[in-house]
């Protein structure tokens, strides 16, 4: 599962990540959602949300800046063909009141 390959690959990178918000969040820490998927010819792609909260705007955006570049070298695991950015933007989280940033990737995987 592309999802748990991302996380683990973020999570081996120093980056606490999560496929979901933690009960209890604190800290700066991201999480992985993916919104769409795709295949053909035995490829697949996938469209990754990375979602950086962080303690103000400047630590989450400092974090979802980290991550998209440990992203852009993601196509160094075996299964993955290639990671591309999307596009990245300030994402507040509204319902917990929490600086984020949303980064979307699209990564192409066995």
């Amino acid at each position: 599962m592309i999802e748990e390959i991302i996380q683990n690959y973020l999570r081996e990178n120093a980056f606490p990540c999560y496929l979901s918000v933690p009960e209890k969040p604190s800290g700066n820490f991201c999480v992985l959602e993916k919104t769409g998927s795709s295949y053909e010819d035995g490829i697949f792609t996938a469209t990754l949300a990375v979602q950086s909260y962080g303690s103000s705007d400047y630590a989450a955006a400092q974090l979802s800046h980290r991550v998209v570049q440990t992203m852009l070298d993601a196509d160094t695991l075996p299964e993955i063909v290639s990671c591309t950015l999307n596009t990245d933007y300030n994402f507040p989280d509204t319902t917990r009141k929490l600086p984020r940033y949303q980064a979307v990737f699209e990564v192409v995987h066995y």
